[in-house]
């Protein structure tokens, strides 16, 4: 099938994945604007001294207060500061949740996809699994939507993707700057970083930030900020504290929470994006969800993703539109001047009630074929 780009206003969207830190150790700079983030914890070292646990035995044992994580915070404005800006200047969705209360793999997977079979990361010395699952990637080329991987050397997390292996449409992430200036952006475009580039602990922070920063610059450059959606978030937890406890919404075989799992930081970003603080609760499948409708996309087949109100809405698709809705970034390198705070600085807005009364269980997990494989249940809480 042709490939082609999404018609309408909206022609690219941007999945940027990085790892491993939680709202309140991230944000911490988005309270003077009114966010619900937690101040006046200790200050991180960066890099990070270590990499703590944070594996999904780890997170219930968070969950039910038998532990405490790293109860740190980075100087956002200090060695994070585009980020810094992207949070006050556009969307902060800060209630977002990861897909799983789990650590990386599994909510790598929840983005791309919607579901996961496993509820850990799988060994690295023995032969990677393999599933035939819808993906994000996949469907896109199904329906002439163009798409592109930007991955490091592993092809991390798209190689657990039968479709999807052996693609020339998986490539370095060093590529996307290359293929933004060359005319040559997917519609869909979906990038991680090796390390240390994807921030995960023991990382120093700044590193991955840049990646971010450039790779945002070079889609700019080449005059796409009021046609591109950008959704910047972290796959999990990474054993760090949040302030702000997630909603049951999900369970595992066992009945433990298993959704939403710890809030992360997300940022929507581009020149149809409202700007401002968004309280609704999400989880990673809202961003799946929201790609689907900003590209014209039927549904993906897989509940968790098709029921998902998504994200959509807070980006003007009117083709009549002013634009831009919010300011082009500063550009890597530059000095930036974060927006000054409202004065007063608004309340804080309390998280809203849970958005199911009773939790789901995880139900099975559907492959393209339409057989399924049973409900992920290879960590077993006791």
């Amino acid at each position: 099938m042709a490939q082609s780009r999404a018609s309408g206003p909206i022609e690219h969207v941007v999945v940027m994945v990085q790892e491993n830190h939680t709202t309140d150790n991230y944000l911490r700079s988005a309270a003077a604007y009114g966010a619900n983030v937690a101040t006046g914890w200790p200050i991180s070292a960066n890099p990070p001294v270590s990499d703590q646990p944070h594996d999904r035995a780890t997170w219930v044992r968070w969950l039910n207060r038998k532990i405490t994580g790293a109860h740190v915070q980075f100087d956002t404005s200090a060695v994070l500061p585009f980020y810094a800006w992207l949070a006050a200047s556009g969307a902060l969705l800060e209630n977002h949740c990861s897909g799983f209360g789990t650590n990386s793999t599994p909510n790598h997977l929840l983005i791309v996809g919607g579901q996961t079979p496993t509820l850990r990361n799988p060994s690295r010395t023995a032969p990677q699994p393999v599933w035939d699952m819808p993906s994000l990637p996949g469907h896109a080329g199904d329906h002439g939507v163009s798409w592109r991987a930007y991955t490091g050397a592993s092809g991390y997390p798209v190689q657990f993707y039968s479709q999807l292996q052996g693609s020339p449409n998986i490539v370095r992430s060093s590529q996307l700057a290359a293929d933004a200036a060359a005319g040559n952006l997917p519609a869909l475009s979906m990038l991680w970083h090796d390390s240390p580039r994807d921030e995960h602990p023991p990382a120093d922070v700044t590193v991955g930030h840049d990646a971010v920063w450039q790779a945002v610059t070079a889609i700019v450059a080449a005059g796409l900020w009021d046609s591109t959606v950008f959704l910047l978030t972290w796959d999990d937890w990474g054993g760090y504290d949040d302030h702000v406890v997630p909603p049951h919404v999900e369970s595992d075989l066992s009945g433990h929470q298993l959704a939403y799992g710890s809030r992360l930081p997300l940022l929507m970003f581009g020149g149809r994006v409202r700007p401002g603080i968004d309280h609704r609760w999400c989880g990673h499948t809202s961003i799946t969800k929201t790609v689907l409708q900003l590209l014209g996309l039927p549904p993906l087949g897989v509940p968790r993703v098709d029921t998902d109100a998504g994200l959509a809405d807070l980006v003007d698709q009117r083709p009549d539109t002013p634009v831009p809705l919010m300011p082009g970034p500063p550009a890597f390198g530059t000095t930036i001047i974060q927006p000054p705070p409202p004065q007063p600085v608004p309340a804080p807005v309390p998280p809203p009630p849970s958005p199911v009364a009773t939790p789901a269980g995880v139900g099975p997990v559907i492959l393209r074929d339409g057989s399924t494989l049973p409900p992920p249940n290879d960590v077993v809480i006791k």
